[in-house]
């Protein structure tokens, strides 16, 4: 079993910024893609970041490429998604994900279905 625990949410302005982390506990957490999802009010979770095990290999959705940044420290089996020139259509609940397959394979399951473990999600809402 691995645990995931999100935070650094809240409320911020359009164009602030935020920084968002996953803290892991459980299993190895090197040995665990992860990945970034979210989801707006009346909309289906869709998929915003992934990283591979090691951190070499990051992917993004078109939407948010250029202004988010996701990253990872084994060392502290934490996650990242640093979240710069914030929009109001950024408002939804983030989760993280935890995966044995790579990350790639993340980056397609655009609705995250099947992947191994969850968070409970933190809270962004932008105002404009």
């Amino acid at each position: 079993q691995v645990q995931l625990v999100e935070s650094g949410g809240g409320l911020v302005q359009a164009g602030g910024s935020l920084r968002l982390s996953c803290a892991a506990s459980g299993r190895t957490f090197s040995n665990y893609a992860m990945g970034w999802f979210r989801q707006a009010p009346g909309k289906e979770r869709e998929f915003v970041a992934a990283i591979s095990w090691g951190g070499g290999g990051r992917y993004y959705a078109d939407s948010v490429k250029g202004r988010f940044t996701i990253s990872r420290d084994n060392a502290k089996n934490t996650v990242y998604l640093q979240m710069n020139s914030l929009k109001a259509e950024d408002t939804a609940v983030y989760y993280c994900a935890a995966d044995l397959r790579p990350a790639d394979t993340i980056s397609r399951n655009l609705g995250g279905t099947g992947l191994d473990y969850w968070g409970k999600g933190t809270l962004v809402t932008v105002s404009s």
